[in-house]
């Protein structure tokens, strides 16, 4: 089975494959499973099979595009594409929002040969819960259907999971790349804030949202980055350094990894987390790693950071439409939104000023160690049922308590999510690799070694009964 870029590419060119035949594949498997999942929003069928017959034309001419070429990708429906339609699984977005236009991520992996197979689902404007009263599939986990996927990148986890596309692009505010890639285990980057544009990509908080990769390896994330990255001047934010994915390197001798324990391992984590976790940092110092236990600096702070920021900032973006379409948006989501209405001017600035301190000691930290490594969530996916509280009432609070994703968006490193375990009864777990802004290649590198040595990315649900 070809269920990474790396082992399609490498078919593609000794001319084992096509990419017909690797759409043709990915298109089985989303008849057969995405009734039950809920992975697509869109699919572009024919402008798909167009895609992959002219990469097949092209690469049996000579002209090799890179690695993407000819391989299947999903889009996150955040992100425009011109085969529209653009909606954040929202009723209050137009459909001309985007219309006709590709986001710059999407321009770039069409230019580099990837085949884009449509749209999928995401939590409304990239945050809140599923919500079954709305017309939008629910995005349900591969690995157990009666669990949530994991949000906002719902549709792009589970899609890469179950093979219904390669690779896949997210974006990320407070977990939404990390959280579905470790609840459907899958990898799963947040690049440094800046490495990517963000360029028609519908905005929850403009100094949080992050777009990046998901896939099945560290490498094929870094296949996908090196296709992204690189500055454009519709975001003034993107910055001019593009990115180069780092040669395959298993031997992590000297690498200096901390460890972060505190505040991951609660009283209700999991029982099996721990010995994951234990595992996988046993198998960087196999690979030569020195570890040492360190803690994140102002962690609660920039949790607390988050919430304020992208409570305000979304406030700030949909203040017009949520007076006039309250009942339009999913309840989470408007909750969520509604809420920045009562933090103050100055709590926000403050904790924008909180930020700054943060990243600072952050980066004092970074002086003594190379990686930082800890749990991505302290549970694997939670039953839909687990998402209200005990009123029938939607929950962030009681499910985001157990995710150790925000404090990263708060001070703009990049962070790895990996798959390093499975709960007993078979649900993924998984282990953030956090580096310095702008070194995206070491945690990838760190992530590629630990896959070399390790199989927990490689395994994959069995549909049969779901769908049968």
């Amino acid at each position: 089975m070809l269920n990474s870029i790396a082992d399609a590419g490498r078919a593609l060119r000794a001319g084992e494959v096509t990419s017909v035949g690797l759409l043709d594949a990915a298109t089985a498997a989303a008849d057969r499973a995405d009734g039950v999942l809920g992975v697509y929003l869109t699919r572009f069928r024919e402008p798909a099979l167009e895609a992959a017959r002219r990469a097949d034309r092209e690469l049996a001419e000579g002209l090799d595009r890179g690695p993407l070429h000819g391989i299947p990708v999903g889009v996150k429906d955040l992100i425009a594409a011109a085969e529209g339609p653009t909606t954040a699984q929202s009723l209050v977005l137009g459909d001309g929002w985007g219309a006709g236009v590709d986001a710059a991520v999407v321009a770039r992996v069409r230019d580099a040969g990837g085949v884009i197979t449509g749209k999928t689902t995401t939590m409304e404007f990239g945050c809140g819960l599923p919500d079954p009263s709305k017309p939008f599939p629910v995005p349900r986990n591969p690995w157990n259907t009666g669990r949530w996927a994991g949000g906002s990148s719902s549709g792009t986890a589970s899609g890469v999971a179950t093979g219904m596309f390669l690779a896949g692009l997210g974006s990320d505010t407070a977990g939404s790349i990390r959280m579905p890639a470790a609840f459907c285990g899958v990898t799963g980057l947040l690049p440094t804030f800046g490495r990517v544009p963000r360029s028609g990509c519908v905005p929850l908080a403009y100094s949080l949202d992050r777009i990046g990769p998901l896939a099945r390896t560290a490498r094929d994330c870094g296949v996908l980055l090196e296709v992204i990255s690189g500055h454009d001047p519709a975001d003034p934010d993107s910055a001019r350094a593009r990115f180069e994915n780092p040669a395959a390197d298993a031997d992590l001798t000297g690498l200096r990894v901390g460890v972060v324990r505190e505040g991951h391992f609660p009283p209700d984590a999991d029982p099996a987390l721990a010995t994951a976790f234990d595992d996988a940092v046993a198998v960087l110092e196999e690979l030569g790693a020195e570890t040492t236990e360190v803690r994140l600096p102002y962690r609660e702070e920039m949790v607390a950071a988050v919430v304020i920021s992208a409570c305000c900032e979304g406030m700030a973006h949909h203040r017009a439409e949520l007076v006039e379409r309250w009942s339009d948006f999913t309840v989470a989501a408007r909750g969520l939104l509604a809420a920045g209405a009562l933090v103050s001017g100055a709590d926000y600035v403050q904790a924008q000023r909180a930020r700054r301190v943060a990243q600072a000691a952050l980066s004092e930290l970074f002086g003594r160690v190379d990686v930082i490594v800890c749990p991505t969530a302290s549970v694997g996916a939670p039953w839909f049922e687990e998402l209200v509280n005990e009123f029938g009432h939607q929950d962030n609070e009681k499910l985001f308590s157990k995710l150790y994703t925000p404090y990263w968006n708060s001070v703009a490193n990049p962070v790895l999510a990996v798959p390093i375990g499975s709960t007993d009864d078979g649900r993924p777990l998984s282990m953030q690799l956090a580096g310095k802004l702008f070194d995206d290649a070491s945690v990838l590198r760190v992530g590629d070694a630990f896959q070399q040595r390790t199989g927990w990315h490689l395994r994959t649900p069995d549909l049969t009964a779901e769908v049968a």
